[in-house]
């Protein structure tokens, strides 16, 4: 029998989650939403009330104000800079759609301290472990373990990060998605800023990020569940962001798909 199982990668978008940028959600009920229909309706010189809908109710909906980046999110070229490989970077509507469905690799540095810079070592010896190799378009899952501190307050500084150098050499292999559980790509932004307080000369903030500015490539933040992913490769991840218009990024629900 063929059997098919999809695992949520993703995080709420919501206010309870202890991010440095939460959104805020005003929830309208059914019965809000019966005034919001009069009021409109009124506009086109349609008069109703209450009582000409269906219990008086009507439409529930929500009003949401966040970030591109709050949530489980993608990162467009554009995000890193202006320009990428010295063209304009893309926004999140102009990327290939291609890019956003592929082979999975999933790697665990579960149990990395927090601002552990992942190396191009630690991926090796990683494929080496899997009897794999990398291609290009695979897209390159790094579970750190910040998603189980998802609403503790050191959710956004408590994790290992990827260096440069690493980002850059996955990038070199073809890969132009890359996804992480913690909140961001890098290593947390509070170790970047000492780092880089004490040694200016040696320490760029935002480091791998900017490899962005070389080279076009996305990344996810804020994946979720990567440790119910059962194998390390042989499933394919689904993660295709909101088209919003010459955006920075946008929400996604990526998913692993298991066959």
């Amino acid at each position: 029998m063929y059997e098919l199982k999809i695992i949520d990668l993703s995080v709420p978008l919501s206010p309870e989650v202890k991010e440095p940028t939460p959104p805020s959600i005003h929830y309208n009920n059914h019965e809000e939403g019966a005034e919001e229909a009069i009021r409109e309706l009124k506009k086109f010189g349609l008069n109703l009330t209450k009582s000409d809908f269906y219990r008086g109710k009507l439409w529930a909906t929500e009003v949401v104000n966040a970030s591109t980046h709050a949530g489980t999110h993608v990162d467009a070229p554009y995000h890193y800079g202006e320009t990428s490989d010295g063209k304009p970077a893309k926004t999140i509507d102009q990327i290939p759609l291609e890019w956003f469905y592929g082979d999975g690799v999933l790697f665990d540095f579960a149990d990395k301290e927090k601002g552990y810079g992942i190396t191009v070592d630690d991926f090796k010896a990683q494929l080496k472990e899997m009897e794999y190799q990398l291609k290009p378009r695979d897209i390159v899952l790094v579970r750190t373990g910040a998603d189980k501190h998802l609403y503790e307050p050191d959710y956004a500084f408590c994790s290992a990060g990827v260096t440069a150098e690493a980002t850059r050499w996955l990038v070199d292999q073809g890969i132009v998605v890359v996804g992480t559980d913690a909140w961001g790509w890098d290593i947390p932004l509070d170790v970047q800023v000492m780092n880089y307080l004490k040694d200016p000369k040696n320490n760029r903030i935002w480091d791998a990020h900017l490899v962005g500015l070389e080279k076009e490539y996305c990344q996810i933040e804020k994946l979720a569940n990567l440790d119910q992913i059962p194998k390390r490769h042989g499933f394919k991840v689904c993660c295709f962001p909101v088209k919003i218009e010459n955006a920075s990024g946008a929400w996604a629900r990526p998913v692993a798909i298991i066959e």
